[in-house]
Formats: C-alpha cells, sequence, structure tokens
C-alpha cells in the first residue's frame, strides 16, 4: 500500500495543467490537493487490488478514451473497474471516508463534458459490469450497466425477443434508461423506462438495494427519468417482448423536398382517435415535411416509428427518415405510405433483426471526433400550430447556420443535423399502460406546457447535433448552439409554441433538464433524493451529470 501511495503520488506531481474550453468542462468542485487524491484511490487498492489501475497501465490509457465523443474524455487519477455490486459499495464508502470525487461511466455515449468522466479524481468504469440474463419464461432479462443496447438486442434475438432501448448501437442501457428513454416502441409501449421492472442500486451509503412496484417504490418512480441522483444502478430487470424481424431502415431524400416534410410530420401528433385517418391521400408529389405533418396526425398505428432527420454533410442538404414498423411480415404498412410516396435518393428500408438495424444506424456514426448534442421541445393542439412549431425549429436551426461556418470553418465541421421526434397522445398512453404508476418526466399532465387541452398536445422533441474536428473551435460550437436552443425557445414562447421539456438523452450541459419535468415533480425529485442520499454525495463527490441539487 505504501508503495501504491508513493507511485501514485509521484505520476499526479507529472501531470499537465489544462485548462479546458468552457464546453469541455463542467466542473465546479474546489480543486483537492494531489494527497487527497492520492488517498482515495490507494483507500481502494487495499480491498480491490485487481481492479484500481493507474495512469500508464493499459487498462488505465483504454479506459479513459473509451467514450463516445472527445468532449468527454478527462484524465483521472486512477481507474476502478468493479465487478459486482459489492464492488461499487466499496468504492462508494472509500470516495466518502477519503472526500475523493469519482465519475461513472457505463456505454460512455453522453457527450455531455464532465458527466460521466472526470479529471484527478477516481473514474468508475462497468466495463466488467455486463451480466445478461433471460428469465425461464422470457419475459424479462437481467442486465448489467456495462451493456450497450447492441449486445442486448443481439442477446435477445437469440430467444426471437426484444426490449425497449436505445436506437443506435453504442448507447449504453444505463444512461439512456435512466434518462426515460427513447426507443423503436414508443407508440406501443411508451419510454424505455416504463419498461424497467426493477432495480438494484447502490446508495450513498454503500447499501444494495432493489427498488420495484412494491419496494421503495419511490426510489423506481425516480429512476425513470431522474438520472444518476439517486445512486447507482448495477442491475436493470427489463420487460422483453416478441420479435423476430422488424421492417426498417434510413429512407434518404433530396433536401430539395424539405418544405413537405414538416407538413406530413403533423398529422402524426393528432389524437390517435382521429376518424379522418382513413381519408388521408398520399400525392406522388408529396413533400417529405408535409408527410411527416400527415402522418403525425392521423396516424393510429402503434407498431410504427419515425424520426425524420435534416444532416448537412460537406454544406450539402440531404434529409434521412429512419422508418420503422414492428412486424417481421407487414412489407407495405398502410401507416408509412405518405414517406413511400416520396422519390427516394436511396433505402435501406427491409426486414432485418433489431439488433441488425441499431449497427446499420451506426454507421453514420464518425469515430474520434468531437460531439455535441442540444435539445428542447415544440407543442401544439394539431393542426396549423404543429405544422408551425415544426417549421420554426427548422428555419431557427438553418438561419443561423451561417454564424456557424463563420466561426467554424467548413473543413473542420464533420456533420451538422436537426431532427423532430414525435410524441403524440399515443406514445403517452402506451407510456401509462406499460407503467402504471408513473415516470417523473411530465408529459402529457399539468405540469408540462400550457398549450390546450393535455390529452390534445402533440410534442414535438428536437434535438440538433454538431461534430467537429479540433478541440480550438470547442468554445465557438458552445456559443452556436446557446444561440440557437436560445433563439428556438424564445420564438417558441413568443408564438405559444413552447414547452420546457428536455429530453436528457440528447441535451447539452447548460441545459435546465429538471425544469422541464415541471414544478410537482422536480420538487418529488429533490424530496426522493434526500432521503436516500442525506449527505448529497450523489450531488457533491459525484458531479457530474444533471443535477437535481442540494
Amino acid at each position: 500500500m505504501a508503495l501504491f501511495k508513493y507511485i501514485l503520488a509521484a505520476l499526479l506531481s507529472l501531470r499537465t495543467a489544462e485548462t479546458p474550453s468552457s464546453l469541455a468542462s463542467a466542473d465546479t468542485r474546489t480543486p483537492l490537493p494531489d494527497s487527497a487524491i492520492a488517498a482515495g484511490c490507494s483507500a481502494l487498492a487495499g480491498p480491490l487490488p485487481s481492479q484500481v489501475f493507474l495512469p500508464g497501465s493499459d487498462v488505465y490509457d483504454y479506459e479513459v478514451g473509451n467514450f463516445w465523443s472527445n468532449t468527454q474524455i478527462r484524465q483521472p487519477a486512477c481507474v476502478v473497474r468493479p465487478t459486482s455490486a459489492r464492488d461499487v459499495s466499496t468504492v462508494v464508502r472509500g470516495s466518502r471516508a477519503t472526500g475523493t470525487h469519482f465519475a461513472v461511466r457505463a456505454g460512455g455515449h453522453m457527450p455531455v463534458p464532465g458527466a460521466n468522466s472526470i479529471d484527478d479524481g477516481i473514474l468508475v468504469v462497468m466495463s466488467n459490469l455486463t451480466r445478461i440474463s433471460i428469465a425461464p419464461d422470457r419475459a424479462s432479462v437481467d442486465v448489467g450497466p456495462g451493456l450497450t443496447w447492441e449486445e442486448v438486442y443481439a442477446y435477445l434475438s437469440d430467444f426471437e425477443r426484444t426490449a425497449v432501448g436505445g436506437r443506435i448501437a453504442p448507447i449504453g442501457v444505463a444512461g439512456l434508461t435512466l434518462g426515460g428513454g427513447i426507443g423503436f416502441q414508443g407508440n406501443a409501449r411508451g419510454w424505455a423506462a416504463d419498461n424497467v421492472l426493477e432495480y438494484e442500486v447502490v446508495l450513498a451509503s454503500g447499501e444494495v438495494v432493489v427498488a420495484n412496484e412494491t419496494s421503495s417504490a419511490d426510489l423506481f418512480w425516480a429512476l425513470k427519468g431522474g438520472g444518476a441522483n439517486f445512486g447507482i444502478v448495477t442491475n436493470f430487470k427489463l420487460r422483453t417482448v416478441p420479435s423476430t424481424e422488424v421492417l426498417a431502415g434510413i429512407y434518404t431524400i433530396d433536401g430539395s423536398h424539405m418544405e413537405a416534410l414538416i407538413t406530413v410530420s403533423l398529422i402524426f401528433f393528432i389524437s390517435p382517435s382521429n376518424s379522418e385517418s382513413e381519408n388521408v391521400e398520399v400525392s406522388q408529389n408529396a413533400d417529405p415535411f408535409q408527410a411527416v405533418a400527415d402522418y403525425a396526425s392521423y396516424n393510429t398505428d402503434p407498431l410504427s416509428h419515425i424520426l425524420p432527420i435534416v444532416e448537412i454533410v460537406n454544406q450539402t442538404t440531404t434529409i434521412g427518415l429512419v422508418l420503422f414498423y414492428d412486424s417481421a411480415t407487414e412489407a407495405n404498412p398502410a401507416s408509412l405510405d405518405q414517406f413511400f410516396a416520396i422519390p427516394a435518393t436511396n433505402s435501406t428500408v427491409a426486414f432485418k433483426t433489431v439488433a441488425e438495424f441499431v449497427i446499420e444506424r451506426n454507421s453514420f456514426s464518425i469515430p474520434d471526433i468531437n460531439d455535441v448534442l442540444f435539445a428542447g421541445t415544440v407543442v401544439g393542439g394539431g393542426g396549423d400550430d404543429v405544422r408551425a412549431a415544426i417549421q420554426l425549429t427548422h428555419d431557427v436551426f438553418y438561419g443561423k447556420l451561417p454564424d456557424l461556418y463563420a466561426a467554424v470553418p467548413p473543413a473542420a465541421l464533420e456533420y451538422v443535423s436537426i431532427g423532430w421526434q414525435p410524441v403524440p397522445g399515443l406514445w403517452l398512453e402506451a407510456s401509462r399502460r406499460a407503467n402504471p404508476g408513473g415516470n417523473p418526466l411530465g408529459l402529457g399532465s399539468s405540469c408540462s406546457s400550457a398549450v390546450g387541452d393535455e390529452e390534445e398536445k402533440i410534442y414535438i422533441v428536437w434535438v440538433g447535433i454538431v461534430m467537429w474536428k479540433d478541440a480550438r473551435y470547442d468554445d465557438a460550437v458552445e456559443r452556436w448552439i446557446r444561440d440557437v436552443t436560445d433563439a428556438i425557445d424564445g420564438e417558441a414562447r413568443e408564438r405559444g409554441l413552447y414547452d420546457p421539456f428536455v429530453y436528457m438523452g440528447d441535451a447539452a450541459g447548460f441545459q435546465d433538464v429538471f425544469a422541464g419535468y415541471g414544478a410537482e415533480n422536480r420538487e418529488r425529485l429533490l424530496r426522493i433524493s434526500r432521503e436516500y442520499d442525506p449527505d448529497r454525495v450523489f450531488q457533491t463527490l459525484m458531479p457530474g451529470g444533471f443535477k437535481i441539487g442540494l
């Protein structure tokens, strides 16, 4: 142990001081002296001798770079790889005893700087917590937090089952699920979190508890969108559903069709009981935005899912429609007719497993790059105002692009996009069926926006993405995404189309996620957090991510 402390102290004395950009750091901790940092790592080396790794070791070097985006990379004092809930408990107790800050990385996909890594402190990685086991009746599966959705889907495919989860291969189970979780089956089964049957959680005290509908029910509710404010989840018991293949793919449309895409998207968002759905006619000359608006207003088919994305690569605009239909036999679902009527420049829509589709979607990811996401929500009561809400976000986003290209050389910008996720009444009804106890997200409740009747609201959850090379442009990108977010929110407020919901899985570090859950839900989350973490360990010693507050 004395030798470990000596080596760690020497390594800490050699580290190079850096002043990261504002985008690269949201860390407001009071810096610890090197001796305190060394004490935190060395305190874990005794009980976990084969699971603590120092700078210069192969495991350390691999884990500190094992992230989706370069914006997440930090230089922790040590890396810890627990293999059980008991090990995680040891880490939490050791960090508390020494007052050492720590971060937890599961899948490593969230590109919020500091959310899942840390400078100087302890980086706890879930790389060895990857157990997966389906129940004898195949109705549920136990999943470790170190797994990605690609791994979960591939495992379940062998049993002709699937689960409600992420839509791109490398997204981690833990981060997506604790943030609510948007998946392909939202219209039929709600949020991913609605389909978690049980959590195993390490609390701030180090105690390991099980949270479900009957045990620690308040914690069970809080974990369905409350993020990493209550404990460290070491196992998720997920509901599974039958699945062999689905009809899915990317339907690519020329950017000149953009205007009509907005209108078609509108139809999907109206109440699913709309009697006009059978009267919708699809023109062979329909534009994609029009198709999305039509679908949004009239769709009653819970098996279908769409995600329209406007993408700019090399200053060329295309529209990629993510189309999904949960059937292994229906090759021409009527609910997607509007989109297939639009001429495509390319289409990968075909029968495939869910695992194959998320791998396909990951082919658009760019390795070794800087990424940032930012998000928001617009809302309407149906009809023209929903179309206007989608158009508003598009127009503001596109109107601000010249500012981005003026601040960042086009050669450094790899990818820019904005996408729209419909969350209509069909989705919210499915959420209530799957999870009668509810979740903290606030959509479809009186604590969300004040536009129209709650049952008639149509939510459009938008997300922007910027991928770029060269950290010199981090600050410029952050200024731009802040400007775009403020402009969209401001205009939406003026026009009565604003909703405060910000989906945690797509939020930027500066956004106030919990304000969008509504005052009642936010207060309830804070109350539960204080009950299970009275010393505020997960607010102070684990500073990363979206915090509910002290």
